[in-house]
């Protein structure tokens, strides 16, 4: 929905493409006063949603700055909803600088905050809350699966899901209220709404289920543990490879815990090397040691070097027999991995891999954020009130939808809009 654009916004400026130097850079200018500001510099503008070229020029000493392919995009068809001009000149340092310059030249403008651009979109009614939030993920994303769950979320996949919540919702509250002002008693209510409740609260439910797209940014953690010796820090560094984490023969070596962040399948992995345990010898490997107990309890896969019959207790647990170069006895159930010939790292890597894939998002199924569960589960969990007194059901059903408006940021969520947009960078 498009919200009234304040008239006393200010009209903002910057480079929305990457730093110089570049074949092409984009220089972005919207508020009310960016036709004004570009007819300034570049002396006529195109039509709207037209492209031309343009001689750029000091709107002071009319010095000559560059030839660029200016476009204007008229309030509200713009990506701010705002009037907006565009002018894609060539990318090198001087040029870029001298237009920003002569920009800052013109009256009433100012060049824009990090994220304030994306951040108009919002308020100006252009995106909800989700496709920003999936734009800032897109900007951070540093693997293929995170590129994909992001622009999921910024080509609004979750925005029409949230949009067909909304519209069974609302027609669930119409049946409501209606009931309410015809019906003489909850007697003659009518099943369906019940049942309408109770699916939309299912579906609800099983979007909750779903692994959350933090696993996908901050990676799996897979922690490597074991005793003293066992070739913990050989292995994080053959599978990384590169030399991470010393080696030596002498035990203990490791006493705080080294995080190596790898790439597995196209999936984000956070590997860590854990100290050695036993009893400790002093205070500072007991620290590390009691670090160490503490990263195998949080471990979403365990790698276990050691003696199977010892291993911890865990859900996802790797017993691999380290060091098989040596020619020992592999015990049953676990992975013969050599660290120097190489062997069994391709099975050990593919069975990690296995495993942390059930921890992440389907590809091509929209994730959600700690944000976006949160709202949800509150929409969720009042749909599952249990009220069969119709009065009580729509409030439930009013408790839902505002759910949903601080779901999509239509409500309820001035104290995120600062950390979200101070993601994004200068231009965006």
């Amino acid at each position: 929905m498009l919200r009234p654009i304040s008239p006393d916004a200010q009209t903002i400026f910057a480079l929305s493409s990457g730093r110089p130097p570049a074949a092409i850079s984009v220089i972005r200018i919207s508020g009310p006063q960016a036709r004004d500001a570009g007819t300034a510099i570049a002396g006529s503008l195109p039509d709207a949603r037209c492209a031309s070229v343009r001689t750029l020029r000091n709107p002071t000493s009319g010095e000559r700055l560059d030839d660029a392919l200016v476009l204007r995009f008229d309030s509200p068809a713009s990506a701010t909803g705002e009037d907006t001009v565009e002018f894609q000149c060539h990318g090198g340092r001087a040029v870029v600088d001298s237009v920003l310059r002569a920009l800052g030249l013109v009256e009433g403008l100012r060049e824009a905050l990090p994220g304030e651009f994306t951040r108009r979109a919002f308020e100006n009614g252009r995106i909800d809350l989700t496709e920003a939030e999936g734009l800032a993920d897109l900007i951070e994303a540093e693997t293929e699966s995170q590129r994909k769950a992001a622009l999921a979320l910024a080509e609004g996949g979750l925005a029409k899901q949230i949009r067909e919540w909304q519209e069974q919702l609302l027609g669930l509250s119409a049946e409501a209220e209606r009931s309410i002002d015809y019906d003489e008693d909850d007697a003659a209510m009518d099943p369906a709404l019940l049942s309408g409740i109770a699916r939309l609260a299912a579906e609800l439910h099983s979007w909750l289920e779903r692994p959350r797209v933090e696993t996908l940014k901050d990676g799996v953690r897979v922690v490597v543990a074991g005793p003293p010796n066992a070739g913990k820090s050989s292995l994080l560094n053959a599978i990384a490879g590169q030399e991470r984490a010393i080696v030596t023969d002498i035990p203990g070596t490791t006493r705080d815990h080294i995080e190596v962040p790898v790439a597995l399948a196209g999936i984000p992995v956070v590997l860590t090397d854990t100290a050695g345990l036993r009893a400790a010898e002093d205070a500072v490997e007991a620290l590390g040691i009691a670090r160490s107990e503490e990263l195998i309890e949080r471990a979403d896969v365990l790698l276990w070097l050691g003696d199977p019959g010892a291993a911890p207790d865990h859900q996802r647990l790797l017993r691999v027999h380290s060091k098989a170069d040596l020619g020992e006895d592999v015990p049953d159930g676990s992975i013969a991995v050599s660290s120097v010939t190489g062997t069994g790292l391709t099975e050990l890597l593919g069975r990690i891999a296995g495993l942390a894939r059930a921890l992440v998002p389907e590809e091509g199924r929209i994730a959600l954020n700690r944000r976006q569960s949160k709202h949800l589960a509150e929409a969720a969990d009042a749909l599952t009130g249990g009220e069969t007194e119709i009065v009580l059901i729509a409030e439930r059903l009013r408790q839902a939808r505002a759910a949903f408006d601080r779901l999509t940021g239509r409500a309820g969520i001035e104290d995120v809009l600062d950390a979200l947009f101070g993601r994004f960078c200068l231009g965006k």
